[in-house]
């Protein structure tokens, strides 16, 4: 079925007559007397008949805009630029229909319209149940099928004590009382939704990765945190209740499996065939701050896309760029530099950052403000500058801060700058008595290059539990993400927020995580049958290391980014649903990997609660009988079958096992080739060709990692190899770090 303007010489009486008299099954939207059109929708068999019925002189198919919102997947690649989906996305994939998707959070709005029903049915076999609590208003759908909430563990004394208090409401209802929750499940499996925006920006069509796919919302979080008591009920529950892909947003420092509910507990879930994707967390750039570092967990990594917000400020000769969601003030106004516009008794360096009763009405009104970024929040400062009477505000980073600047939903037209685009703007305050000045806002920039950029913010490699594992596996899109939020809540959390909208801008690992979880929707709608690590290996091995301006993936600050910022590269969903080999780690190949393992540096065995071997029996069987860790030759961890290399403590030399799947064509053979690490380490493949006879065949091969300069390698260098097909169709990559220093 698809939408048309039929336009007519007849009037649209004679032409909506017509029409009925080819078919029944058409729907009109739209009735155009002006130009005597129709817009129905229809199905497009029918479009040659439309052509030929007498006085049609015209049927135009309906489109898409260009997208806007959630234009991560424009940017992924399963939009064209026109806003049509491929046909991976469409047709192979289905757009995630027939998969059932989970979602560990804050609760989900039943009333979004991201999660309507438009037509879908409940699967046959779900088992899983709408669990209103005593919210009597609550529903489900046949897109929404599921709600839960999980809430004892947070209740008791030891996580509330000196935190936010608890809204019994909240706990005791699926509801979202605080939009992080409506925004990661709609950008995982939200339907479409035209015309949806963050405070009229970047306005467009709203849909999550796998828009076709039912969803599931399992509460686990609330105002002061997320218990891992609940988290792992509430991973329990979705198992049960029948879900494909589980997402989840969320997690703590990094420790010891076996101390790990969460990891436990997704242990459990991808055993039961359950694919986890989790959010690697906030705490960047610092090196070693990622967390979820399990291998059955796919982590990501968060980064920018090819959208911005910009926002200028023009002033005597010059323009300087910044963001912003706000308006502007043409024409121009008077400017004043906040540490000029104290009030009575009031230093210069607190009105300077613009903090609440800093500023002299009689200085400011009428005026842009220049605020310094710090102490108060952002958004703050800018209604500071409003309660004063000004009517704009240019946010300046110190060099503390530097370059990074942020999109804000300002209460007054604002613009927020960097430290070096403000040098000007500070020197032009200073050369004269009367600045003057404007703010030009913007709709949303497409095509800005170079993207993606990792986040600042995002956490970084290395895996501090388990070296042998490359945390995180994989970036994906999670600054200014544009999604579904609850209207039970302000728009932002300041404590003056009263605005609400039904869907917002965030940034974070929490919005790339949904990203990666949609895409393995689309991978399970078109292969049911493949596991949890088919599904990660497929998603890890075609990422991408090249930004749109063909140079590598580069940080913030502009230098390059390794595997510890990225994982195996950017998310590629098309290539993704055609990988050609897959690395299929099995439940055993996990057991193996955790009977190897022994307590950090940081924990002993008696600060564990129990060994992971005792824990394997509870999590991991095969055909009814427990698993045993082998009493034969130890297995090492950098061994398990993972999709990236990573080996430490090399001494002279050291050999990794793999083994790769078939899910590409009958008879292919696919050939090595390696870029080696600039200093330390040579990379050797054993055979350098891999041939098979059929689909689902396997095919092991050692890599060799030799240290020819112990001093160069004592720091983390970084290589990969890339298995390719004879037609140049499947490309398998696999990032390797190596390093000579044990942790």
């Amino acid at each position: 079925m698809q939408s048309y303007l039929v336009v007519s010489t007849d009037p649209v009486s004679v032409l909506s007559a017509s029409i009925a008299g080819l078919t029944g099954s058409f729907k009109t939207l739209h009735i155009f007397d002006e130009i005597k059109g129709i817009g129905v929708h229809i199905d497009d068999a029918w479009v040659p008949a439309l052509q030929n019925l007498p006085g049609v002189v015209a049927v135009i198919q309906d489109r898409l805009c260009k997208v806007h919102t959630t234009h991560s997947w424009g940017f992924l690649g399963l939009e064209t630029y026109d806003g049509k989906a491929t046909d991976g996305w469409k047709n192979a994939a289905k757009f995630g229909e027939g998969v059932v998707i989970g979602n560990v959070d804050t609760g989900v709005s039943p009333t979004s319209e991201s999660f309507r029903d438009d037509g879908l049915s409940a699967p046959w076999w779900w088992r899983g149940r709408c669990d209103a609590g005593k919210d009597t208003t609550f529903s489900c759908n046949k897109k929404l099928i599921g709600a839960r909430f999980f809430s004892a563990g947070i209740q008791e004394e030891n996580f509330i004590n000196g935190g936010p208090p608890l809204d019994k409401t909240d706990l005791n209802s699926p509801r979202d009382y605080d939009g992080h929750g409506s925004h990661t499940l709609s950008t995982v499996g939200g339907g479409f939704v035209a015309g949806a925006s963050a405070f009229g920006h970047g306005s467009g069509t709203a849909k999550g990765g796998s828009p076709r796919a039912r969803v599931a919302s399992y509460k686990a979080c609330y105002a002061p945190g997320c218990s891992s008591l609940d988290i792992l009920a509430a991973i329990f529950a979705a198992v049960a209740d029948g879900v494909h892909v589980l997402s989840l947003s969320l997690g703590g420092p990094a420790e010891d499996y076996a101390a790990d509910l969460m990891a436990l507990g997704t242990l459990y879930a991808v055993n039961n065939g359950v694919t986890i994707v989790c959010s690697a967390g906030n705490s960047g750039p610092q090196p070693g701050s990622v967390s979820n570092l399990a291998p059955w967990m796919l982590t990501v990594a968060a980064s920018t896309m090819d959208r911005d917000f910009p926002a200028y400020v023009t002033f005597g000769n010059s323009t300087i760029e910044g963001r912003s969601l706000s308006e502007g003030t043409q024409p121009a106004r008077q400017m004043i530099s906040g540490d000029k516009a104290n009030a009575a008794n009031q230093a210069a360096e607190n009105s300077t950052l613009c903090l609440a009763g800093t500023l002299d009405p009689a200085k400011v009104s009428g005026k842009i403000v220049v605020c310094t970024r710090g102490v108060n929040g952002r958004v703050e400062k800018g209604l500071v500058v409003k309660q004063a009477g000004g009517v704009g505000m240019v946010l300046c980073n110190d060099a503390s801060t530097g370059d990074e600047t942020i999109a804000d939903p300002h209460f007054i037209a604002a613009v927020h700058c960097s430290y070096s685009q403000c040098i000007d703007l500070f020197k032009y305050l200073q050369s004269t008595e009367s600045p003057v000045g404007y703010i030009t806002a913007v709709d949303a920039e497409l095509g800005v290059k170079p993207a993606p950029v990792i986040a600042y913010f995002s956490s970084r490699g290395p895996n501090t539990i388990t070296p042998q594992i490359l945390k995180p596996d994989i970036t994906a899109p999670g600054v200014n993400v544009i999604a579904a939020y609850s209207e039970e809540v302000p728009a932002t959390d300041l404590s003056f927020e009263d605005r609400r909208v039904s869907y917002n801008m965030i940034s974070g690992t929490s919005m790339s995580c949904p990203h990666v979880a949609g895409v393995a929707g689309l991978i399970k709608a078109k292969y049911p049958g493949w596991s949890p690590a088919m599904i990660k290996s497929a998603i890890m091995t075609t990422a991408s290391t090249i930004a749109d301006d063909y140079g590598q993936i580069r940080d913030e600050a502009g230098g390059a980014a390794t595997p510890f910022s990225y994982g195996s590269g950017h998310l590629n969903p098309v290539p993704a649903l055609d990988p050609g080999l897959v690395y299929d780690t099995t439940p055993f190949d996990y057991a193996n990997f955790l009977c190897s393992l022994k307590p950090t540096q940081t924990q002993s065995f008696n600060l564990l609660p129990v060994s992971l071997p005792f824990l394997l029996p509870l999590f991991i069987h095969f055909n009814s009988n427990p698993f045993k860790c082998s009493t034969g030759a130890p297995f090492r961890p950098e061994n398990l079958n993972y999709p990236s290399i990573s080996a430490t403590c090399i001494s002279g030399s050291t050999t990794v096992r793999r083994r790769v799947m078939n899910v590409g064509t009958e008879s292919s053979t696919y050939t090595v080739s390696v870029v080696q690490p600039a200093v330390g380490v040579k990379i050797t493949v054993q055979p350098s060709t891999l041939s098979f006879g059929r689909v689902y065949e396997e095919r092991s091969f050692t890599v060799k990692l030799e240290v020819y300069d112990p001093a160069m390698a004592a720091d983390y260098v970084f290589g990969s190899i890339e298995w390719s097909d004879g037609d140049g169709n499947h490309r398998v990559r696999s990032p390797v770090t190596a390093t000579t220093k044990c942790s």
